[in-house]
C-alpha cells in the first residue's frame, strides 16, 4: 500500500472543498445571468423593486436606507447596453471562478496562489462593511473567507518548506 506524505489528506480534501466553493460561486453568477436574461423583457424599475424586496426579506435591508434608495435610483438609468456589460462581467467572473476551481481540484500551485490573492483582496472590504453595519451574516462571510485565506497560506508555506527540504537533501 502506498504511503501518503503527512498532510496529504488535509491538502487533498481541503483544496477540493475550496474548489467546490469556487465552483458554486461561478454557478451562482451563471444563475444570475440566466435570471437577467429571463427578466430582460420587463422594465428595469419593476425588476429592481422586485430584487430590492427580495433583499429586504432575506437580509432585512431597510427601504429607508441610503443603499436602497441609491440602488433604486441607479436602476432607473439602466440601458440595454448596461445590461449587456453586466452580463459580460458576470460571465467573465463565472469563467474565472470555474478556472480557479479546476486548478484547485487538480491541486495546481498557480490556483492556490490565485485563490489566496483573490480571497485576501476581499478582506478589507468585508472589514469595512462589518465596521459600518455589523451583522451575523457579515461576520460569517469574513470568518469563512479568512479561514480559506489562512488555509491556503499554510498550504503554500508547507509546499515551499517541502521543496526546500528536498533541494537541501539533494545537495
Amino acid at each position: 500500500m502506498q504511503k501518503h506524505p503527512k498532510g496529504f489528506f488535509v491538502r487533498h480534501f481541503g483544496l477540493r472543498g475550496v474548489a467546490l466553493f469556487e465552483a458554486v460561486k461561478g454557478m451562482f453568477a451563471l444563475g444570475f445571468v440566466v435570471w437577467v436574461f429571463s427578466q430582460i423583457h420587463r422594465g428595469t424599475t419593476e425588476v429592481t423593486q422586485e430584487v430590492l424586496e427580495i433583499l429586504r426579506r432575506l437580509l432585512h435591508i431597510n427601504p429607508e436606507r441610503n443603499f436602497y434608495q441609491r440602488f433604486l435610483h441607479g436602476a432607473s438609468r439602466v440601458t440595454p447596453q448596461t445590461v449587456h456589460v453586466i452580463i459580460t462581467i458576470l460571465i467573465a467572473y463565472a469563467a474565472i471562478r470555474f478556472i480557479e476551481a479546476v486548478g484547485l481540484w487538480l491541486e495546481k500551485e498557480w490556483a492556490e496562489w490565485f485563490a489566496l490573492i483573490a480571497g485576501s483582496l476581499y478582506i478589507p472590504f468585508e472589514i469595512f462593511e462589518l465596521a459600518r453595519h455589523p451583522t451575523a451574516f457579515k461576520w460569517l462571510v469574513l470568518v469563512f473567507n479568512a479561514l480559506i485565506v489562512v488555509y491556503l497560506a499554510w498550504l503554500l508555506r508547507d509546499s515551499y518548506r517541502r521543496r526546500h527540504a528536498i533541494s537541501e537533501a539533494a545537495d
